[in-house]
């Protein structure tokens, strides 16, 4: 995945994974991110993790940038 083709608010998913992830932050020096679940959860929100861009899928349309 190419760093400079994520921004922080894109809804992505991961390989693997069918459910949509918003991300909060990026590293691109460490090849990581940050992401919750998408949409937020009704209680208590939801949880930041990070990830390693490679698990990153590419191709998929964020709903949430035109």
């Amino acid at each position: 995945m190419n760093p400079m083709a994520l921004h922080q608010g894109d809804c992505i998913q991961l390989q693997r994974d069918p459910d949509t992830y918003q991300v909060i932050g990026i590293d691109d020096r460490q090849q990581r991110c940050w992401v919750r679940r998408w949409p937020l959860q009704r209680h208590g929100g939801s949880p930041v993790f990070e990830v390693s861009l490679e698990v990153v899928e590419t191709g998929f349309d964020s709903p949430l940038r035109p």
